[in-house]
């Protein structure tokens, strides 16, 4: 991905934009369970949902819902869809 663009925290993301995953920084059994539900490098992610204590968070990958706490998805870096494209045309 290019360098061009501006990197985020997933849970500081902007709801109802979408995000491509950059990086993911966690090991073991954590990480299993982020590649089992389809949260790897390259895809599409997308907030949704917020709960009231914003904690935790809903995300649309791959045509599935999925929630994750605070603490998880600051540990997967993103950049905006629109900057992905734009730099890698």
């Amino acid at each position: 991905m290019a360098d061009c663009c501006k990197q985020f925290n997933l849970s500081d993301v902007e709801l109802d934009k979408p995000y491509i995953i950059k990086s993911i920084h966690v090991q073991g059994a954590m990480l299993r369970r982020l590649l089992d539900m389809g949260i790897i490098s390259g895809t599409r992610i997308t907030a949704i949902f917020t709960a009231p204590a914003k904690n935790p968070i809903a995300y649309l990958v791959r045509g599935t819902v999925v929630a994750l706490r605070k603490e998880d998805s600051r540990n997967i870096t993103v950049v905006k869809a629109d900057d992905f494209v734009s730099a890698n045309n």
